[in-house]
C-alpha cells in the first residue's frame, strides 16, 4: 500500500504548486487592479483641480460681462422720457 500513498503525496504536492502558482497570479492580479484604482482615484482628483479651477474663470467671466452690459431698462426709460419731452415740445412749439 506504500504506493498509493506515494502517489496520493505526490498528487497533494502538485495540487499544493497549483494552488501557490493561482495564488500568486490572483494577487498579481489585484496588485494592477489596486494600481488602476490609485491612478483612477488620483486622475478623478486631477480632474476635480481642474474643473473647479474652469468654474472660477468662468463666474469671473460672467462677473465681467455683467459689469460691463449696458443697462437697457435706464435706456428706454430714458428714451421714453426723451420722446415725451419732443412730443411736448411739439405741441408747444405750434
Amino acid at each position: 500500500m506504500t504506493v498509493p500513498e506515494a502517489s496520493v503525496a505526490v498528487e497533494l504536492e502538485r495540487l499544493r504548486g497549483t494552488v501557490t502558482t493561482g495564488f500568486a497570479e490572483v494577487k498579481g492580479s489585484l496588485g494592477v487592479l489596486v494600481e488602476r484604482s490609485a491612478r483612477n482615484e488620483r486622475d478623478v482628483q486631477q480632474l476635480r483641480e481642474d474643473t473647479d479651477k474652469a468654474l472660477a474663470e468662468l463666474r469671473e467671466d460672467v462677473e465681467a460681462l455683467k459689469r460691463t452690459r449696458w443697462p437697457l431698462a435706464s435706456v428706454g426709460a430714458l428714451t421714453g422720457v426723451a420722446a415725451l419731452v419732443v412730443a411736448a415740445w411739439e405741441v408747444v412749439g405750434r
